[in-house]
């Protein structure tokens, strides 16, 4: 039956399945992505209009915490699923905070007491602890206004919003820096990140965290109440990334 069909038809009708088959072949892909591969951090910005909008606060402050750092400070206390596996964390998502002006809000109501096993694999690439995720959907998360898979969609939102400065992707050695720089490093790899925006923390020797302020949607946003917060020290230290 084909080959009665005129070469001009068969050349249409070739091009058309070719198309059709690329467009089938792209939707398996991203089908199969979606469901057995983590996601990955993305530097890109998030669909302002995919996010779910949270209510009852004022901003949200996003903790990304230098893992290493962690782990060397709490030594033998350090939590074992983050710090005694071997495996290559580097900054890791501390938390995402409903921020009022003055204060936040913590460990409000919700019908959402635990966080299911499925949940916490789904994380791990972003949070590196089962308790952490736990710790932190209780006192925090919970006082978002949002359901317990609308806040974490938010939070994965808040991480792949924002570039790790390529420096800080991986050290291999113990580094020595000025606190003030780590900061200028952040807001180079963003340039929508307004300098008043961001704050590192530390402890009495180590870098700790690197907080940043973002409005309800996702938009970097000024705060400078965060700089209260700020690492008053002249030198902090940066541990190399464990395992690899």
């Amino acid at each position: 039956m084909a080959r009665r069909r005129s070469r001009c038809t068969l050349a249409l009708s070739f091009l058309a399945s070719l198309l059709l088959a690329g467009c089938s072949q792209e939707a398996g892909n991203g089908a199969a992505t979606d469901e057995h591969a983590p996601t990955p951090i993305a530097q890109s910005a998030p669909n302002s209009a995919s996010i779910p909008l949270g209510k009852g606060f004022d901003f949200y402050v996003l903790a990304l915490s230098w893992s290493p750092s962690y782990c060397e400070a709490e030594g033998a206390d350090a939590n074992h699923q983050q710090c005694g596996m071997g495996r290559p964390y580097a900054f890791v998502v501390h938390g995402l905070w409903p921020q009022f002006r003055s204060g936040y809000p913590e460990r409000c109501r919700t019908d959402e007491q635990d966080v299911p096993n499925e949940t916490l694999r789904a994380l791990y690439d972003l949070m590196p602890s089962s308790g952490l995720i736990r710790y932190q959907w209780r006192k925090h998360g919970a006082c978002a206004g949002l359901s317990q898979d609308e806040y974490f969609k938010v939070l994965r939102a808040a991480r792949e919003k924002v570039a790790i400065p390529p420096e800080f992707q991986r050290l291999a050695a113990y580094r020595t820096l000025d606190p003030d720089d780590a900061e200028r490093a952040f807001i180079k790899a963003n340039s929508a990140l307004p300098a008043d925006a961001v704050a590192v923390t530390c402890d009495r020797r180590y870098l700790r965290e690197v907080r940043i302020c973002m409005t309800r949607d996702l938009k970097f946003r000024s705060c400078p109440e965060l700089d209260r917060r700020d690492c008053r020290l002249p030198k902090v230290v940066m541990p190399p990334v464990r395992g690899g």
